[in-house]
């Protein structure tokens, strides 16, 4: 399967945030709605999705944002397929930044995702919902 086939879009930009609370008034200032609030037990992070329309920002506050342009962390692909992205990732010669696939709690299913790096040293994560 290629990647055409099993990708839908962006499903959400990820920016670290050393205050939760003043990102998402921001965020809310410019008329993004707070969609899921929870916690990433494992990272020990409060996370915030905010949507505005079909654009959805994950803020996650991990007291170590840089607070400097181009402190966006990732941009996660929306996939129907995980696993086969994690196949074609590999077969493609990407640089994997994680050697399996994850999955955290979040949204009412979870979701799955794994992370590879691109040419300028960014972050893209292909992401599941499940």
């Amino acid at each position: 399967m290629k990647f055409p086939e099993m990708l839908t879009g962006v499903q959400h930009i990820g920016v670290p945030t050393n205050d939760l609370e003043k990102t998402v008034a921001f965020y809310e200032t410019i008329g993004f709605q707070p969609v899921l609030e929870t916690v990433n037990e494992a990272a020990n992070e409060r996370v915030t999705f905010l949507q505005l329309k079909n654009l959805v920002i994950e803020t996650y506050e991990n007291h170590a944002a840089v607070g400097k342009p181009g402190a966006i962390d990732h941009i996660a692909l929306d996939t129907t397929d995980v696993e086969a992205a994690f196949a074609a990732a590999k077969e493609a010669g990407l640089t994997m930044l994680d050697d399996e696939i994850h999955g955290l709690p979040f949204w009412a299913n979870g979701v799955k995702f794994f992370t590879v790096e691109g040419p300028n040293g960014e972050k893209v994560e292909f992401c599941q919902k499940l």
